[in-house]
């Protein structure tokens, strides 16, 4: 009688182990998605707050060459650049002679995922920061 070595089962993956690897899977995802979206709505607000800036900052130039805001037309190209006027909208400043507010609004989807809430964002010639929370800032 000659004995042949026990064959052993191919090697494998069973469903259920697939199943596990799965089910941890969907919950770092769970975890990690929700993460993942706050930080992208706090980019584009950050950067918002950083066109804004640069708004004010060519106002201030304007002024100091004519003495005065009115009649300043910015052309920001920050608007445009990363796609951040699909995430917030820039209107108008409010101009008179002696100051002038710029405001950056956020679209419903940015509102919706800033997990701060900010909101509107405005800055004005003297420097005051609309909301007054850091955070959004």
């Amino acid at each position: 009688m000659s004995y042949e070595p026990m064959r052993r089962r191919a090697a494998g993956m069973t469903l259920i182990e697939l199943m596990v690897v799965m089910a941890i899977v969907a919950i770092l995802a769970a975890i990690a998605y929700p993460s993942y979206r706050s930080h992208i709505a706090k980019t584009h607000r950050k950067a918002a707050a950083a066109c804004l800036s640069q708004h004010a900052h060519f106002m201030e130039r304007y002024y100091t060459t004519n003495l005065s805001y009115e009649g300043a037309e910015p052309d920001l190209g920050c608007k445009t650049e990363s796609d951040l006027d699909r995430f917030y909208t820039f209107p108008e400043p409010e101009i008179d002679g002696r100051s002038y507010t710029v405001t950056a609004v956020p679209t419903d989807s940015q509102d919706a995922t800033d997990p701060n809430h900010c909101g509107e964002l405005s800055l004005d010639q003297t420097g005051d920061r609309e909301p007054k929370n850091d955070a959004c800032w």
